[in-house]
């Protein structure tokens, strides 16, 4: 019988992670028990694919702020420290805040205008307009800003950030000031121990500081990269992708998690002879087309995959097919047509033009999305996403 159906995303439901817990084994057995209740079978080249924060909680990488302030502290001096360009939202950047507040005796604090490096909104672009604000070359004070804009609340969230932060760190004990620039050496008027808290774009801001002449540069990348009296650590992405555990604690992202998803592939292998891919993934790379956010605040979509989920797809748009190769034909007729040139295509269609508008990304990253949006970040309770038919076409 032809099949019907494509591909299939179904977030798998699986027990609460805990800190030591064989998370090879629940991840397996989870997807196996699932296929069994649920009356599917597992395919080769299914994949399975498991969000970052139960590997984190397995292994239990976390810190503390206590931790984050002393690595802080040896790291950039505990003075005056010019904390730049942070993402603003409570889950990902304020618990981290506290730590580097607690590092300092002074933080400076710039902000990108008029949003944060992924999309949250300080002022609107059309408030700028009418204010005569270049956002590329004013520097604002919080005075003028407050002068010009008044109190900004996340369309979302109905944080005002800019007092938000501001009372985090005087409640650490640090003093405070807040400035509004995009050049990364405005700081550097204020203080040549910089902080750089920015993600994608964080190699160009170090460079530029050290360039201009700071002293130290530190990224979040940087911080808790290596155990601080027992804590978790991540010696590749230090603070980038952790987010907040409790008001004193951050999870870290995940490490070393290679052994891990080869292991579920041995595993699903040996239990039922099919030979799936496995990724751990992270929040997807889409961008929210009403408030303007992109979702990726983490510092890549997945930190580890079996190498079958290398690569970016090779697709040929099959409407460019109908109604430019094949505009003559219809029925069956068109249909074996198309079938025939998805068999015959080439290994490499870029740049041919009947693979134009599908804009092949890496696979990691497609399929790490739609993992992120299957499985939510609230109460669904599946951390564990298996995706089939992901790498079928037409002729499956």
């Amino acid at each position: 019988m032809e099949r019907k159906i494509g591909t299939v995303s179904r977030g798998v439901r699986c027990p609460i992670i805990r800190e030591g817990d064989d998370l090879a084994a629940i991840v397996s057995q989870s997807v196996l028990s699932a296929a069994e209740a649920e009356g599917f079978e597992l395919r080769d080249r299914d994949v399975i694919a498991v969000t970052e924060s139960i590997v984190a909680r397995a292994q239990g990488n976390y810190a503390s702020v206590d931790a984050i302030a002393a690595d802080v502290k040896e790291k950039l001096g505990g003075e005056t420290i010019g904390v730049m360009f942070p993402i603003l939202s409570r889950n990902r950047f304020a618990i981290c805040l506290k730590g580097i507040a607690k590092g300092a005796k002074k933080v400076v604090l710039m902000l990108s205008y008029p949003s944060d490096e992924v999309g949250n909104e300080l002022v609107s672009i059309d408030k700028l307009d009418e204010a005569g604000i270049n956002p590329y070359s004013d520097v604002l004070s919080l005075e003028t800003y407050r002068k010009l804009f008044g109190e900004n609340r996340h369309e979302f969230t109905g944080i005002d950030y800019v007092s938000y932060y501001g009372d985090l760190i005087r409640s650490c004990g640090a003093e405070v000031e807040i400035i509004f620039a995009n050049h990364p050496k405005e700081i550097l008027k204020y203080t040549k121990n910089v902080l750089t808290c920015d993600i994608h774009t964080r190699a160009r801001t170090n460079r530029i500081l050290k360039a201009n002449g700071a002293e130290r540069v530190c990224g979040l990348d940087d911080i808790m990269t290596a155990s601080v009296d027992g804590s978790g650590y991540n010696e590749a992405f230090g603070l980038l992708g952790s987010n907040k555990s409790t008001e004193d604690m951050v999870k870290l992202f995940p490490r070393n998690c290679q052994p891990l998803v080869q292991d579920i592939q041995k595993q699903v292998l040996q239990a039922c002879g099919k030979h799936v891919e496995v990724m751990v993934y992270g929040v997807g790379a889409f961008k929210d087309p009403v408030g303007k956010i992109w979702e990726l605040a983490d510092p890549c979509v997945s930190p580890a995959y079996t190498p079958g989920l290398e690569g970016t797809p090779n697709e040929l748009k099959l409407k460019y097919l109908a109604d430019n190769d094949f505009a003559q034909l219809k029925g069956e007729e068109l249909q074996k047509a198309i079938e025939a040139k998805i068999r015959e295509k080439e290994d490499n269609l870029v740049g041919n033009m009947a693979s134009q508008g599908t804009t092949p990304r890496r696979l990691t990253d497609l399929i790490g999305s739609l993992c992120d949006l299957t499985s939510g970040s609230g109460d669904k309770g599946t951390p564990i996403v298996l995706v089939q038919g992901y790498f079928d076409n037409f002729t499956n």
